[in-house]
Parts: C-alpha cells; structure tokens; sequence
C-alpha cells in the first residue's frame, strides 16, 4: 500500500506561482501529477522517475516543473505563469507493482 498526501493548492491570479508537494508513504519509482477540470477527463501534467527523467504535457512545457526529494519520498510542481485554464483539481499519482495509487487531490484556482 501506498499513501500520498498532497498540499499547496489555493487561489492564484493568472500569471502567478504555485507549487505543489506530495508526499508518499514509501519510496516510488514514478510518480507524478494528473489534473482534472470540471467535466473534463483527467489529465497527465507531468511525471518523474526516481532517476530524475520528466515527462510533461504540452500546454504546461516551459511553465512548469516536476522535481522530487528521493530521500523525502516527496515530488513537487513548481508552476509559473499560471493560466485560467491552469484551474482544476490535481493529483499526484504514483504506480507501484503495477497498481496506480492516488492522493486526495488539491484545488487550483486561477483567477483573473
């Protein structure tokens, strides 16, 4: 079994910062960050392998960063230049032993 808690969501103007942290019960290979607005899917942000490889999705390249602490067991995302469309509900993902595991996901919201 895996725990993963989150914190760092809240209430942002378009072009400020935030940054998210999650924190696992134990070590994990990936582990990473989906969002999901209001009626629409949930979707990959970015994803990081203990070994440092990242994978982002394309609307947030250049904007934001997944980074992790291995000796916390913790991942963060840095997010800059947030857009309205950036507002949604995230969470961090880890898979271990093939199961996926799920914090209780954080609000994001980006005002005008």
């Amino acid at each position: 079994q895996v725990q993963l808690v989150e914190s760092g969501g809240g209430l942002v103007q378009a072009g400020g910062s935030l940054r998210l942290s999650c924190v696992a019960s134990r070590s994990i290979n990936a582990m990473g960050w989906y969002r999901q607005a209001p009626g629409k899917q949930r979707e990959l942000v970015a994803v990081i392998t203990s070994g440092g490889g990242t994978i982002y999705a394309d609307s947030v390249k250049g904007r934001f960063t997944i980074s992790r602490d291995n000796a916390k067991n913790t991942v963060y995302l840095q997010m800059n230049s947030l857009k309205l469309e950036d507002t949604a509900v995230y969470y961090c993902n880890a898979v271990r032993l093939l199961k996926d595991y799920w914090g209780q996901g954080t609000q994001v919201t980006v005002s005008s």
